[in-house]
């Protein structure tokens, strides 16, 4: 019996080592030597085209399917977004009084002739319009839905589809399961394979690099190593990324700033450039990254208690601004990951920094894989885990004109500025809201802005009134 198993056993090593070194050979040819000159054979695009051409025929099929069968099919606009025309407080209060008794705020009558009471004081109308707003907020909240992925109009053959595609016929069910064991069996063990290559040269080749004195030598190897490492990283995640207008890419000593979807965008941008990291120090495997990145290149990390400390952290940014010969400041504004719809209210402290920002928009395609990361409901590992086992991740990368801070312009108006101009590149809704409401309530100082608000058009018009 053991001369039997002796033959076999050496088969089966012989078999897992052709098997590793297959394997191996691969991953190298095909995507750690392409990485490192930045180099594509167009496997991924060709991949691209492939899975638009199956995602049309499954949805086409899932229509016809429930167009026999007489079933509603409602497609809803892509972003799932109502749009609503921007109204002040005092139009709308004009509006409603003038439908409800035919006069304006100023207490004309264009359609109703006789007198009009005052309207400097409270009418009961105006209850309707803070009811409506009340009901609109519910109904179609604004800051809520920014916070889910968006709904698709057709389905990627992934677990997440549109809620209005019910219709599964037989055939879709057997190529939905051939889908996942080539996403869970195929795409994931190589996604893991390569991430951890990517993250462990990035670790090791950091820390050597470490011990070499500063100078052009030190700098060239650890912008060449980041770049290598952050490309490997991109296509553990099979990202196929379309970069535009590079020549307007963010130059030494300044602030890059982007909108924020997932945590992937740092790689999806340090994937063309270098840049200098912003955030908090951690502990684990996160933390043993951030030392060996720092001993390489001057990534500003901040302890829990010094991130508090709004003077020190303005202080060593604008330290490494000054200094033209440090890499550039990447820093996402928002404070946190919204769902690639929208853009919400940028922080002004890198604002009150530089006088010159280099904006930077990013759209992911949701057809692919959802790049949104729903802290409040996944955590890291499982979101990796569904950003690996999905399709890919396709995205579109705009490099917009440096902005400078106009002449009697604050820093507030200055990130708005920037904001829109993020927004409209990048086909987004241009919010005002903060971020922040994500996991916290409206602040009581909202409130009484509205409030004040309402009681000055009263107030207002009844002085009017006073001096005609």
């Amino acid at each position: 019996m053991g001369l039997l198993e002796s033959p076999f056993n050496s088969l089966l090593c012989m078999l897992l080592g052709i098997s590793f070194t297959v394997w191996f050979t691969l991953l190298l040819v095909f995507i750690v030597v392409p990485a490192i000159f930045g180099l594509s054979f167009g496997i991924r695009t060709l991949y691209m085209k492939v899975l638009l051409k199956v995602f049309e025929w499954a949805t086409l099929r899932i229509e016809r399917g429930a167009k026999e069968k007489k079933h509603l099919l409602y497609k809803p606009n892509t972003n799932g977004i109502i749009a609503k025309k921007p109204t002040s407080l005092e139009e709308e209060l004009k509006e409603i009084r003038r439908n409800g008794s035919g006069r304006d705020l100023d207490g004309s009558s264009p359609t109703v002739q006789g007198p009009s009471p005052s309207s400097s004081e409270f009418a009961v109308s105006d209850i309707f319009y803070f009811c409506r707003r009340g009901v609109e907020s519910i109904v179609d909240d604004e800051v809520t839905k920014r916070f889910t992925a968006e709904e698709l109009e057709s389905w990627n053959l992934l677990t997440r589809s549109n809620y209005n595609f019910q219709h599964i016929s037989a055939r879709l069910t057997a190529l939905w399961g051939l889908g996942l064991l080539i996403r869970y069996c195929c795409l994931l063990p190589l996604r893991l394979t390569l991430a951890i290559t990517g993250v462990t040269l990035l670790v090791v080749f950091t820390t050597i690099i470490g011990f070499l004195p500063n100078g052009r030598m030190k700098n060239f190897l650890s912008e060449k190593v980041h770049l290598m490492c952050y490309r490997i990283c991109v296509r553990a995640l099979t990202a196929i990324i379309t970069y535009h207008h590079s020549e307007n890419k963010p130059k030494n000593g300044g602030i890059c700033v982007a909108n924020h979807t997932s945590p992937i965008d740092v790689i999806i941008l340090a994937s063309d450039g270098c840049y200098a990291m912003v955030g908090q120090t951690h502990g684990g495997l996160m933390g043993i990254i951030q030392r060996s990145m720092v001993k390489a290149c001057p990534h500003i990390w901040f302890e829990r208690s010094e991130i508090k400390d709004r003077h020190l952290v303005a202080k060593r940014l604008s330290d490494h601004v000054e200094d033209k010969n440090k890499l550039p400041i990447l820093i996402f504004p928002e404070g946190t990951c919204i769902n690639n719809t929208s853009v919400m209210m940028f922080k002004k402290g890198s604002f009150e920094i530089a006088s010159t920002i280099y904006p930077v928009a990013i759209k992911y395609d949701p057809r692919f894989g959802e790049a949104f990361w729903n802290s409040s409901k996944f955590g890291m590992v499982s979101y990796l885990l569904r950003m690996m086992s999905s399709w890919a991740i396709v995205c579109s990368v705009w490099y917009l004109p440096p902005m400078s801070r106009q002449e009697g312009e604050d820093a507030v108006q200055f990130a708005n500025r920037v904001k829109a101009a993020i927004a409209r590149q990048g086909g987004l809704v241009d919010l005002l809201w903060d971020g922040g409401l994500k996991r916290s309530k409206v602040k009581d100082t909202f409130k009484e802005e509205q409030q004040k608000l309402y009681s000055k058009i009263l107030v207002g018009t009844h002085e009017d009134r006073g001096r005609s």
